[in-house]
């Protein structure tokens, strides 16, 4: 009898450190759960994404007629700001230069008649007149609606210089452009669905 009250104190030990370690755990797990909510994430982010000051661009108007001109303030927020406006998915693509998947951008097999606007400012990008089938998975144009609204920068983040092609009103990156496209220009604009919104005439 002696022994079987050894035998339950032992348990009754063993159980109540178990039980303290137990809790233990559970607490730094709930703390770290909490910490992580709290954690500021890109939706809180402050930094800055563009560079201020003022560009020409030439405006379009919802019908598709050329507007000329003008000299505008160039569009800058932070990344929580872009990430709340674009969401994840075109946020990642046009303020991150991220690409998005072949054949899966909504514009691929757009062929209505309009213009692809900027998804961040809604600068005037492109026509659908010059947008053609390059079979590669994104939409392709021969050139911008005007040169003025697009900007091309050198880009060796692949090993490899590319040129790409970002809005010049606020930086978003919109693809990469290639000389193997189509005549009059020779060019093609591989541009990404996310980057941009289509706007019927």
């Amino acid at each position: 009898m002696f022994d079987s009250d050894v035998s339950r104190d032992e348990v009754s030990k063993r159980m109540t450190r178990r039980m303290f370690l137990g809790g233990g755990v559970a607490v730094v797990a709930a703390g770290g759960v909490f910490w992580l909510r709290r954690s500021p994430g890109v939706e809180a982010s402050v930094a800055v994404h563009g560079t201020p000051g003022e560009v020409v661009v030439v405006n379009f108007s919802q019908a598709g007629e050329k507007l000329g001109a003008q000299r505008v303030a160039k569009v800058v927020k932070t990344d929580g700001e872009w990430m709340r406006q674009l969401g994840k998915n075109s946020f990642e693509i046009a303020r991150q230069a991220d690409t998005e998947m072949p054949f899966s951008g909504v514009s691929l097999n757009e062929h209505g008649k309009g213009i692809f606007r900027c998804v961040c400012c809604e600068t005037a990008l492109f026509s659908s007149q010059t947008k053609f089938e390059s079979g590669t998975g994104w939409p392709s144009f021969w050139a911008p609606i005007a040169k003025e609204n697009v900007v091309e920068v050198t880009d060796t983040t692949l090993g490899m210089e590319r040129t790409e092609v970002r809005c010049v009103r606020c930086e978003g990156h919109l693809g990469h452009v290639f000389n193997d496209g189509p005549q009059p220009t020779g060019l093609r604009y591989c541009m990404n669905s996310a980057s941009m919104q289509f706007v019927k005439i």
